[in-house]
């Protein structure tokens, strides 16, 4: 899971942000810490997933983590911190690679955190976070980094999602107002389309994030990937009659076509480019439409079947701290100058993301193209992060899920859910 995908670089690419040599291989066990201890340089190995370019900012993936590592190793001369960025499609199978061969980083920034848990991988939170950065963090968000009551996942950013519509092409089509439900979607596409507009609506399917707007369409329905006792339930009643549903769409022409092999960042530039009419977004998407110089679009609660979703999807991308390095003192160090400094901020301010923290909320609330989103954060929904199993079926869902429109619903969700029932 991820916030936003960024252009994707292609080849992971290294970044050896220390201005010095790395003063030795990092101890495993108790080592790290005797070093520290010593007061001789300890080295930080951090995977960081790549947000892509902000608007007039190449590589900014890149640029955001040289300044936040040459800040704190300013302050922290015995810290040194490598830094690899890998794009979103590539980090998870990277880093299992990593794990596999016992190379794991001290510090993980991902989208997922769950899986490393079971394996007995990870610091416990607040063995790498002090009281103070603890206790800013949103506790709706902070609870779902808990696993059996212990939490392991540290939020890194979050969003939230509502409905972008292009009001010049709604007044070209003659659409007075976004849709509320299903059926006036589906009317408003239908006029769209009449109008000339390509991709009336915009239903990015593709592995970047298939999970994201699979959820939100469920969400719609009174569906889920679980259900109110939390037992897995992809291939629900309701999430078949979802997806058929968007089928229908796909096959009249209402969508962007073949979805399930669209990535979202792709949607959201058809969008910026005036070639769709309404597109699922969040604030991440902004920069993209400001970057193609699209100004006149409106925000709007997602439709559902029978009205306007009460809720939304909340996301988080997470970091974490892997133990067998046994460099737990200097990962607090780092976490508690991001957090408390200026680099947290620095990102919502790059891709629009929201804060994590009460304070980083507080300073964005008198941003009014945020607004849409900080309000919806209360009230959102989540992917069942908590479940272990998750980390097998979430990579499931993005490579398959996309055939649910293109094929038999009822299949497609069924074989996902024998992948979530399987022991």
């Amino acid at each position: 899971m991820k916030l936003v995908g960024g252009a994707a670089l292609g080849l992971a690419t290294v970044l050896v942000l220390s201005s010095c040599g790395s003063g030795g291989s990092p101890g495993t066990g108790g080592a790290g810490d005797q070093k520290a201890s010593a007061g001789g340089p300890v080295t930080l190995k951090m995977v960081a997933a790549d947000y892509g370019d902000g608007p007039g900012k190449p590589n900014s993936g890149e640029t955001f983590w040289k300044g936040v590592v040459d800040e704190f190793q300013a302050a922290n001369p015995n810290i040194k911190v490598e830094v690899q960025v890998i794009n979103w499609n590539d980090i998870d199978k990277q880093v299992a690679t990593m794990v596999q061969n016992g190379q794991v980083p001290d510090i993980l920034q991902t989208g997922d955190y769950s899986g490393f848990v079971k394996d007995q991988l990870l610091y416990k939170a607040d063995e790498v976070l002090s009281p103070n950065v603890s206790s800013d963090m949103l506790q709706k968000f902070a609870d779902f980094g808990k696993v059996d009551g212990t939490a392991y996942g540290i939020p890194f950013v979050s969003s939230a999602r509502a409905l972008f519509y292009n009001k010049d092409l709604f007044q070209k089509a003659g659409i007075a107002e976004p849709p509320k439900t299903w059926d006036e979607l589906k009317a408003d596409a239908e006029k769209l389309k009449k109008a000339g507009v390509s991709q009336p609506f915009g239903l990015p399917l593709g592995q970047e994030e298939a999970q994201g707007e699979s959820f939100l369409w469920m969400l719609g329905n009174g569906g889920g990937y679980k259900d109110a006792a939390g037992k897995w339930a992809i291939n629900s009643p309701q999430n078949v009659e979802t997806f058929t549903y968007l089928k229908g769409l796909v096959n009249a022409g209402l969508t962007t076509p073949n979805p399930g092999t669209k990535d979202r960042k792709t949607v959201w530039e058809d969008f910026g480019a005036g070639k769709v009419g309404m597109v699922n977004g969040g604030p991440m998407s902004i920069p993209i439409f400001d970057a193609a110089g699209l100004k006149n679009y409106g925000v709007a609660p997602i439709p559902g079947k029978s009205g306007p979703l009460d809720t939304t999807l909340g996301v988080m991308d997470w970091i974490m701290a892997f133990n067998k390095n046994g460099h737990a003192a200097e990962i607090k160090k780092f976490f508690d100058f991001f957090y408390t400094g200026s680099a947290a901020q620095k990102i919502s301010d790059t891709y629009k993301l929201l804060p994590v923290t009460n304070g980083g909320i507080k300073k964005l609330s008198g941003d009014e193209k945020l607004k849409p989103f900080l309000d919806a954060l209360p009230n959102a929904s989540f992917y069942p992060f908590q479940d272990p199993k998750w980390a097998e079926v979430n990579p499931q869902i993005k490579q398959t899920i996309g055939g649910a429109v293109k094929d038999d619903p009822a299949k497609v969700l069924g074989e996902l859910q024998k992948t979530a029932d399987a022991g």
